[in-house]
């Protein structure tokens, strides 16, 4: 909750907000982002935490981890009075109005504010995932795979590709980047219901080669290669993943894995039609 008061003055321009991809801050094409990389990083970890107090310890961690130098709070203190002139800027409003409304301290931390009518991309991107996930529960397959892909096209690259990170921000990314990955594992599995097999084979090609050891994608593409006719190359899927989990990780395929694995040689046609085998959740029943 924000202890905030407003100056009664409100900014001329809604704040958009970036962190899927290239940082971005700014307003009807007005950049309030520094090109310096330490107040860039410091944005960008208010960005990643946008409507939450982010206390000056985390600040500290996050721009210098465990060697802070003795006036580590001080130069914080600048980087921020940098900032909101920046903001200002972008707003079109006063310095003054930013301190209050948009880039507060909070007696403990400093808090980016959403602003009305502005827009943040992960904020989008979960909206549309969620939807996306109860379309998918219940079976609403074509809304899903439309909602899913609508939350995929508001990444615009690698989350904060253009920042240095350090371990806050470190966090934060790879929270994000397991929430798109989860994100088209389920739009692929929307598309696997509406028959699109044939479609998916490339795109689960590449993901597989980029994650060697990534299960689900695994699973996800030895489905749509036995669909489409291809036993022998669904079989040969499942042994590069076998060889590369036993080498790497010393572990065996999951269950869910190996049930698919089954059914391929086995030449079961359930495979072919039944669509509970393509559950992304280990934990979900499969085809008996």
């Amino acid at each position: 909750m924000s202890t905030r008061r407003t100056l009664g003055v409100q900014p001329r321009g809604n704040m958009d907000i970036g962190i899927l991809g290239p940082l971005s801050v700014g307003s009807a094409g007005r950049e309030a982002a520094p090109t310096a990389p330490k107040p860039r990083q410091l944005l960008a970890l208010l960005a990643a935490r946008t409507g939450h107090v982010v206390p000056t310890d985390a600040l500290v961690d996050e721009l210098w981890e465990h060697d802070p130098p003795a006036s580590a709070v001080t130069v914080i203190q600048t980087y921020i009075v940098l900032l909101r002139r920046a903001l200002a800027t972008t707003l079109q409003t006063g310095t003054e109005q930013v301190a209050h409304d948009v880039l507060p301290y909070t007696g403990w931390g400093y808090q980016l504010l959403p602003q009305d009518g502005g827009v943040h991309d992960a904020d989008r991107f979960a909206r549309h995932t969620e939807q996306g996930r109860r379309e998918l529960a219940a079976g609403d397959y074509q809304r899903a795979t439309m909602s899913l892909q609508r939350a995929l096209q508001t990444w615009r690259g690698p989350a904060l590709a253009d920042v240095r990170i350090g371990p806050q921000l470190l966090a934060h990314r790879t929270s994000l980047e397991e929430s798109r990955t989860v994100a088209v594992e389920q739009r692929i599995e929307a598309d696997l219901h509406l028959g699109r097999h044939h479609q998916l084979i490339g795109e689960l090609s590449g993901l597989v080669i980029q994650d060697p050891l990534h299960e689900r994608t695994h699973s996800l593409l030895m489905v749509s290669q036995y669909r489409s006719g291809r036993p022998a190359q669904a079989l040969e899927t499942f042994r590069k993943l076998h060889k590369n989990l036993r080498e790497e990780l010393g572990i065996e395929p999951s269950p869910h894995v190996t049930k698919i694995h089954e059914k391929i040689l086995s030449g079961d046609t359930s495979l072919l039609l039944r669509d509970d085998i393509l559950s992304l959740d280990p934990s979900r029943p499969c085809a008996a």
